[in-house]
């Protein structure tokens, strides 16, 4: 039997909008094919030990949240999660956590706040809030039976920007994505995942769920080929109604 090692760091800081639910997604979606799964809430002072963890997952946070994880998230887990991502660890990161993996965020005012810098990527503040429901398209995901388009909700004020060796997550349809300039939602970086996606982003895209458990599935164990398809009509219903009803003929 097959076992998912979770880890959700700052559970009781990053969890904006939901973003809880994308732990509950990966951990049902598992199980219900008998996978068992291990999730591990760590925090403020609490040591990160990368090897022990398949998947880790960053949530979303306002600017007070940040600020309160800021020197534990550089000074005592930094180094390994930086470590950790180049070794292609799978991290699944919204929002707030999203930009702590990058270079630095700088407010509208010009204060900037370093930040971890394991991608190349970097955020700036805007007065104007971008709000709202989005669909974007993810390449890595077109298949016979999937279009590659995501549905979500994005509330942020920060415009990221993204070095050339970072890829979008995807390409926005619907919405602001990055920076409401150049189309582009999310990051990616060998195994990192990155969105502004809350409400929560998972639950409504179960084949970006079963991606991820199966790119950790397939690191962890060499004779795991691929997960038995569930009976997804209501989920695969929902997801179409939002497309439809936010994109409408796009």
């Amino acid at each position: 039997m097959y076992t998912l090692n979770i880890c959700h760091l700052y559970p009781d800081l990053l969890n904006l909008y939901g973003d809880r639910g994308n732990i509950i997604a990966l951990r049902k979606r598992a199980e219900w094919r008998g996978i068992n799964v291990n999730v591990t809430n760590l925090s403020l002072g609490d040591q990160f030990t990368p090897e022990a963890y398949d998947i880790v997952f960053l949530g979303g946070g306002q600017d007070y949240e940040q600020e309160i994880l800021q020197e534990d998230v550089l000074v005592r887990k930094g180094s390994f999660i930086r470590e950790a991502i180049e070794q292609d660890k799978i991290f699944l990161c919204i929002c707030g956590g999203y930009q702590l993996l990058g270079k630095y965020y700088k407010t509208w005012e010009g204060k900037q706040i370093n930040y971890l810098g394991a991608l190349n990527l970097w955020t700036t503040g805007g007065r104007k809030r971008m709000i709202g429901n989005t669909v974007y398209e993810l390449d890595f995901l077109k298949s016979d039976s999937c279009d590659g388009k995501i549905v979500g909700f994005e509330n942020h004020s920060g415009r990221t920007y993204l070095g050339p060796e970072v890829k979008p997550l995807g390409k926005v349809i619907k919405g602001y994505g990055n920076n409401g300039e150049d189309l582009s939602e999310g990051a990616m970086y060998k195994n990192v995942f990155c969105s502004y996606s809350h409400g929560s982003l998972l639950p409504k895209n179960p084949t970006f769920t079963d991606y991820l458990i199966t790119l950790a599935l397939k690191q962890k164990y060499s004779d795991f080929v691929s997960l038995f398809k569930l009976d997804d009509e209501l989920e695969n219903l929902a997801h179409d109604t939002i497309i439809k009803r936010v994109a409408g003929k796009y």
